[in-house]
């Protein structure tokens, strides 16, 4: 069994290919080889202000025989900043983070490894919205209105180049230093015109995508400020109540299978999430992560399913002037088994990671 940190799979792992194997594992989900759950979270107050927040997914393969879950464990506040209200995170102390994916073999039940899941997560939902530009964008998109200059704003970057040649990248996040930071940073690394602007408005002019990665609890897409044939994707924020009228087209990567002993049962919510003491006053200070779903009724988008697009049985754009939004759905648990069974791969054959001794794991007592 392998113990995998982040600089491991920084090592091994290629936007290319995070890109390739959760479009393959969103084909086999269609196709029943894959199943999966929704992210499940279980929350505890803590004090007046903060929330103990326990998140899981999972899912796997016939095909590939990988199973995991990925589990996250965060102390969650929500803070006044810079006019927008931001949720800020953290384990033990400000600044770091717990989150393990648990990867294992469906052909034997063995524990196979557990990664560390920063780098895979940044990579993983980078690629999400890049296979939402891939088949919702403009051919002809060049420009990036990014809206946020922190981890997922350089994932999302490097993981749309690899489905649209971008040329410039109009940078806007509330910290000076932090937007111009990352406009130096992307633009030696990719080599294209990266632009920190001084106002979010300034973000959307021109702009072919408009990329929400940031960690507002509120709207960040505006959507007074969409210019015909923009697509949208949103991360971190949401697309205010006006963007969300004037969506033509909402791609929606994926939804999770019925159960078998319930098949009308087929939530569309992101995430489920419980709270303990539901009463407690905390819960007013906690207005972020309010389960995505796609709109329903007269005058909302065309929702469209990723599954009809590859299949040819739908379209995510019909003309260049739409505004498309795309979304992952509630698919996480088909991402993780994908994505760390490649870094296993990847390790196994370049012989790293830490050995952990199988046994440990294992028991003589059946449950």
């Amino acid at each position: 069994m392998l113990l995998i940190d982040n600089a491991t799979t920084a090592s091994v792992l290629e936007t290319p290919a995070v890109v390739e194997v959760l479009e393959r594992s969103y084909r086999d989900l269609a196709a029943g080889e894959v199943i999966c759950r929704p992210r499940i979270d279980m929350r505890f107050p803590v004090d007046g202000e903060s929330i103990y927040q326990w998140g899981t997914m999972e899912g796997g393969s016939a095909s590939t025989g990988y199973y995991a879950i990925r589990m996250k464990s965060d102390v969650l506040t929500e803070v006044e900043y810079g006019g927008t209200r931001s949720q800020e995170k953290h384990c033990v102390q400000p600044g770091t983070f717990c989150g393990l994916v648990f990867l294992f073999s469906t052909r034997t039940g063995e524990p196979l490894a557990i990664l560390n899941d920063g780098v895979l997560q940044h990579m993983r939902v980078g690629a999400d919205s890049a296979i939402g530009v891939k088949y919702a964008a403009r051919e002809g998109a060049r420009v990036l209105g990014m809206l946020g200059s922190g981890g997922m704003a350089r994932s999302h970057l490097e993981s749309m180049l690899t489905v649209r040649p971008l040329e410039r990248v109009q940078v806007y996040s509330p910290t000076k230093a932090n937007r111009e930071r990352y406009a130096a940073e992307m633009n030696e690394r990719h080599g294209i015109d990266v632009v920190a602007v001084g106002e979010a408005r300034d973000a959307f002019r021109g702009a072919d995508i408009v990329s929400g990665c940031t960690d507002a609890a509120g709207d960040v897409i505006v959507g007074d400020w969409l210019e015909p044939g923009t697509h949208v994707t949103s991360i971190g924020g949401r697309p205010d109540p006006r963007a969300r009228e004037i969506f033509d087209v909402w791609l929606r990567l994926g939804n999770v299978p019925a159960p078998l002993n319930d098949p009308t049962w087929r939530p569309t919510d992101e995430y489920l999430a419980y709270a303990a003491r539901p009463q407690d006053p905390v819960w007013a200070h906690h207005t972020h992560g309010k389960g995505r779903r796609p709109p329903e009724g007269p005058g909302t988008p065309r929702v469209v399913s990723l599954e009809d697009v590859l299949s040819g049985a739908d379209k995510a754009r019909t003309s260049d002037t739409e505004i498309t939004f795309s979304e992952r759905g509630n698919i996480q648990g088909a991402q993780f088994f994908a994505v760390a069974g490649h870094v296993y791969e990847q390790c196994r054959e370049r012989g790293l990671g830490r050995e952990l001794p199988t046994g440990w794991f294992l028991q003589d007592i059946r449950d």
